[in-house]
């Protein structure tokens, strides 16, 4: 429903509080007076954007992990669950005692911004007016442009379009060769990744001792970024299995290499979303936001000033790192974006075709995300 809908079913005291907000001028006893009222200041495009500009940190995050939900509605439970993770340690100047989740949703239903749903069913549900998202993500695109710096197209870039497809092709190939031992851990020996890192078109070096990796996949601890990606992909999917310590093709990944068939970038993108939105509650906005903001070419310098407020932190994963490393890297493999250099500006990027398409026609609902223990095993 819009706004003027949700206006006509709230009760005149809630009303009354939506107009005291606006600072609107009525009959403050007429329901009739305060809904014209009201609709008429938050019509006008220059008030909406004035209490945009004035957001915090904390209220930006909160309205955006709204703004592409498909879902018409959410629970109590769920929005104090999304205002505390707006909330980031970086942000705590108060002390604990001082801050209450429920003062932001009291807020934005002062503004208009949440409503109770009006029938039985619905009462104890919030929803945001259909009208006010669309303007909302058009006043935030607003304000994050401002931010961006526009470049002309660089001399070189990378594009990898079709590349995962084919090597995901590639990997089952391997494996229709020869069934592969794994250790107890149920990792590939040494010699094996190798061979098969060698094989693919984009070149990963196998992971070093590190102090940590995990979060982004099943075997993200072991194998590099790309090839895990691969590995849990064709896992999830049936098309591997690893049973007595032995990785080899399913009925499944056999019949995929007998026809050829190379897998659907948009089903790439849907995995990748569902394995990555738990260490990053925010990626499906995010995606969005760069496939509105980077038609054209932008520095990632800007990109990252402009966006990674938006990342919550991840164990030692910082906002800046998760945005170049497990989004923006992530995203060119899937064909999504393209990334170069700039001999002024540094690194660049652009949203494809392709990827624009496909962002603006996908979407992943949280009961989806693929959970995962904290050691990926």
């Amino acid at each position: 429903m819009n706004l003027a809908d949700m206006l006509s079913y709230a009760d005149i005291h809630d009303l009354g509080r939506i107009a005291g907000t606006y600072e609107c001028e009525c009959n403050g006893h007429s329901k009739h007076e305060l809904i014209q009222s009201i609709l008429s200041r938050v019509g006008r495009r220059d008030v909406l954007d004035r209490f945009v500009e004035e957001l915090s940190m904390e209220d930006i995050r909160f309205l955006n992990s709204l703004l592409f939900d498909q879902r018409g509605s959410f629970s109590l439970e769920e929005l104090l669950a999304r205002v505390r993770q707006s909330r980031f340690d970086q942000d705590q100047g108060e002390g604990p005692a001082e801050w209450n989740p429920r003062d932001m949703i009291a807020r934005f239903k002062h503004r208009g911004w949440l409503f109770n749903g009006y029938s039985q069913q619905t009462r104890y549900l919030f929803e945001v007016p259909a009208d006010l998202r669309r303007r909302f993500v058009a006043a935030l695109g607003k304000r994050f442009e401002q931010t961006l710096v526009r470049t002309d197209e660089p001399i070189a870039y990378r594009d990898e379009q079709k590349l995962l497809a084919g090597d995901i092709l590639g990997f089952l190939r391997i494996l229709q060769g020869q069934d592969m031992m794994l250790t107890g851990e149920s990792v590939m020996y040494k010699r094996n990744l190798q061979q098969i890192l060698d094989s693919l078109a984009v070149r990963e070096e196998p992971v070093g001792k590190t102090a940590w990796r995990f979060g982004y996949g099943r075997m993200f601890r072991d194998y590099p970024n790309r090839f895990s990606f691969i590995y849990d992909y064709c896992y999830f999917n049936d098309l591997i299995t690893e049973h007595h310590q032995v990785l080899a093709l399913t009925e499944k990944g056999r019949e995929a290499v007998r026809e050829e068939r190379r897998e659907d970038t948009v089903q790439l993108f849907r995995f990748w979303l569902r394995l990555y939105k738990g260490p990053v509650p925010g990626l499906q906005s995010i995606v969005h936001w760069l496939q509105k903001l980077a038609s054209s070419w932008v520095t990632l310098s800007s990109v990252r000033s402009t966006l990674g407020p938006l990342i919550r932190p991840f164990y030692y994963d910082t906002p800046d790192s998760i945005l170049e490393q497990r989004i923006l890297q992530m995203m060119m493999h899937l064909g999504l974006i393209r990334i170069g250099e700039d001999e002024r500006e540094g690194r660049v990027l652009q949203v494809t075709r392709l990827g624009a398409g496909i962002i603006e026609g996908t979407y992943v609902a949280d009961n989806e995300q693929i959970v995962l223990p904290i050691d990926n095993k």
